[in-house]
């Protein structure tokens, strides 16, 4: 196994970084405007909600 350089080692965790900076600023996005039921965010959420309902719907009935 070779040893790390320095410039390699200060790179480690930088994609995660980038994720977490990514996430963030789409959570921000969506977040903007969070008031009324136009809400991006809202939509998302209740898509959400709807899809897991179908699908645990569907996992209940008899096969």
């Amino acid at each position: 196994m070779t040893p790390l350089t320095p410039h390699r080692r200060l790179q480690d965790g930088q994609s995660s970084m980038e994720y977490v900076i990514v996430c963030a600023a789409l959570a921000i996005a969506l977040g903007v405007g969070m008031s009324g039921d136009t809400s991006v965010l809202k939509q998302l959420l209740e898509a959400f909600r709807t899809a897991y309902q179908n699908f645990s719907y569907a996992i209940s009935l008899p096969g």
